[in-house]
């Protein structure tokens, strides 16, 4: 469903992704781990069209970034960490309008909308703009609104950030299950606990390249017998922290 061939993206002499290659298949949760200036923010921001590659080729459920940005975009969910709403509309108006831009009919809007509201627990905030929440149930309404259309990858930036863990673990499951269901997940994180928990592969960016990739269980034998998800990371990065 994503497939990155030679990828390089270059600003001015700095080289922020350096000739990456990855295929992340239908269904799969592939979790991306790196360093701080590693590249994966780039690498996301290429995926789902917003940086154009120096180099290389990006195809997403078939089409190519590039030359079908729109056939991408009705296939492809993405929140970043901090995700752009629209601060005077409420929630629900949110939804309305994304789901409008996606085409849904409007008797079906409802629906799809109340069921994630229920299980996100954005009934309170429904009527209330959207300027005056909190960052966590920003995020809520990010994902919710991403969800909508039923997308078939879904690309997204740190979803903890500013989550408690009652409703990081309903993003966790919504997220699992939709991979489960065939829906691709291509998710970056800088705590290594959910990549453990999520991940059907890790793979560690670092200086641009693709350094490490393999199911978690790879991860940690590349540490040596009994070696954590950490003492991979660290190995693969040189020592440094495992930041995002």
């Amino acid at each position: 469903m994503i497939e990155i061939q030679n990828l390089t993206r270059r600003f001015g002499d700095l080289v922020a992704v350096d000739n990456l290659s990855l295929t992340v298949g239908k269904g799969e949760f592939f979790v991306v781990l790196g360093p701080n200036a590693a590249g994966k923010t780039t690498t996301i921001k290429s995926i789902v069209g917003l940086i154009r590659p120096s180099s290389g080729t990006i195809r997403v459920a078939g089409h190519d970034v590039q030359t079908h940005p729109l056939e991408v975009k009705r296939r492809l969910a993405y929140v970043p960490d901090f995700p752009f709403l629209y601060d005077k509309l409420t929630p629900w108006e949110f939804f309305r309008f994304t789901a409008q831009m996606f085409r849904i009919p409007d008797p079906e809007i409802e629906p799809r909308a109340r069921r994630l509201i229920e299980r996100f627990g954005l009934e309170p905030f429904l009527n209330k703009t959207i300027d005056g929440l909190s960052h966590g149930t920003r995020q809520r309404t990010a994902i919710v609104a991403a969800l909508l259309h039923d997308p078939e990858v879904f690309v997204i930036d740190e979803p903890m950030v500013g989550l408690d863990p009652a409703n990081a673990r309903v993003v966790k499951d919504i997220l699992k299950e939709r991979s489960r269901a065939g829906m691709t997940v291509f998710l970056s994180t800088h705590q290594l606990a959910v990549a453990e928990e999520l991940a059907d592969r890790i793979g560690i960016i670092h200086r641009g390249r693709l350094a490490a990739v393999g199911t978690p269980a790879e991860m940690r034998d590349l540490a040596g017998k009994g070696g954590l998800l950490e003492d991979a990371f660290l190995q693969v990065t040189g020592g440094g922290p495992p930041q995002g």
